[in-house]
């Protein structure tokens, strides 16, 4: 069985199953394996972690083990109460008006951080005219209909991770902060500084960077090193806000102080770097890196309310979650009625009832003609099962945003 334990009752014998560690993005040390000595756990307990699995069938139990099973149920009651409290921005323009224009713009993003990253790592100072450009541009296609940005963001190749995280950060706390009516100079500060957050990764050496293989320790903290890199190249930048460089500096810091790269803890942390550091959990868990199979946005939703509290800001998470939805874009359910679909656009009174692009029966694995449906429509007699893990069903998404 396998089970949920406070960190204080792992003890030399138990099995791991899962370190909950995800929301160490760039942690990727072995996640299983039979605890074989207490220096293990101590250095598993320094990395912050405060509960993990265990499997009680190739390992010792504990009494102070919950069943996944009941975290499971525990995780989704939770999520469903947070996401009766919602209130979505209406778009501006039909989601098919803005794709195109979106579409452009998502990939000027890309390669402008594809030129910064190489420019910085030269030397040349970063071109801001060319950032602000291209921060203005996604910023009001958000406000047009911000579906557009957020369903490219499901689209996602690992070799191109990094330029992509980048986008989709700055496009996510784009439609969070809107969703917070914060102000479009704000707003504007912090799109900045979640394009340019991972600009301090041009400092460390590629051979760590982008290693496919287990990291050393002394790797891990070369890496670790990166936001405190991001903070110095934009200090030394000019035409940069503080409030962008907080954003860049502290996207992973936690509420505990198990962050990096300054230890903050709580209001240690400004409310643009707790909102960062919750957003770039989430993309980065949902994302396909060399070392890590993304996982689903609902699963992901639930996983930042199980790590909200210790590691994440717990009402902020919720905020994100009524502002992305139960279902967010680019999330694969099965529906009521057998059919399989990706959801294409939140509702903005309703989490349950979304708009979804149906394109095949679940039960027969049989395509059916594409159609668009509205949840939402008075009269409409289907409704979402559940959702769905696109990688176990063999479905390529990027074939049906």
């Amino acid at each position: 069985m396998i089970k949920r334990i406070p960190i204080r009752s792992l003890k030399v014998g138990m099995y791991i199953s899962d370190m909950n560690t995800d929301w160490i993005p760039h942690y990727n040390y072995s996640r299983q394996g039979k605890i074989g000595s207490d220096a293990v756990i101590e250095k598993i307990r320094k990395l912050g972690v405060r509960q993990i699995y265990i499997d009680t069938s190739k390992g010792l139990d504990s009494s102070d083990g919950v069943p996944m099973e009941e975290i499971e149920r525990e995780n989704q009651a939770q999520l469903l109460k947070v996401g009766e409290q919602t209130q979505y921005n209406r778009p501006r323009v039909e989601l098919a008006s803005e794709r195109e224009r979106a579409d452009e713009l998502h990939g000027e993003a890309k390669t402008l951080i594809n030129t910064l990253m190489g420019d910085v790592k030269l030397g040349r100072a970063i071109d801001m005219s060319s950032v602000n450009s291209v921060a203005d541009g996604l910023l009001e296609s958000v406000f047009r209909n911000h579906n557009a940005l957020t369903c490219l963001g499901r689209i996602r190749h690992k070799d191109s991770y990094l330029m992509e995280h980048s986008v989709n950060l700055s496009v996510l706390m784009s439609v969070y902060g809107r969703f917070r009516k914060l102000p479009f100079d704000v707003l504007h500060q912090i799109m900045v500084g979640a394009l340019l957050h991972d600009i301090g990764k041009t400092m460390i050496p590629d051979e760590v960077l982008h290693k496919p293989d287990r990291l050393s320790d002394e790797e891990f903290e070369i890496i670790k090193r990166h936001a405190l890199h991001s903070k110095e190249i934009l200090e030394q930048t000019e035409g940069v806000s503080e409030l962008t460089i907080q954003v860049a500096a502290q996207h992973h810091e936690k509420m505990d102080g198990s962050g990096y790269p300054m230890g903050l803890k709580g209001e240690q942390i400004s409310e643009y770097g707790r909102m960062t550091a919750i957003v770039d959990v989430y993309d980065a868990i949902t994302a396909d890196r060399v070392y890590h199979r993304g996982i689903p946005p609902t699963a992901a939703m639930k996983k930042l309310i199980e790590w909200s509290g210790h590691h994440l800001d717990r009402n902020l998470v919720d905020i994100f979650i009524q502002c992305m939805g139960i279902f967010p874009v680019g999330s694969l359910v099965e529906m009521n009625s057998g059919l399989m679909g990706v959801v294409i656009e939140i509702n903005e009174h309703d989490q349950m009832t979304p708009t979804v692009r149906l394109f095949k029966n679940y039960d027969t694995g049989q395509p059916v003609p594409w159609r668009v449906l509205d949840l939402s429509v008075p009269g409409c007699q289907d409704g979402i099962k559940r959702a769905l893990d696109p990688f176990k069903e063999g479905v390529q998404l990027s074939d049906y945003i």
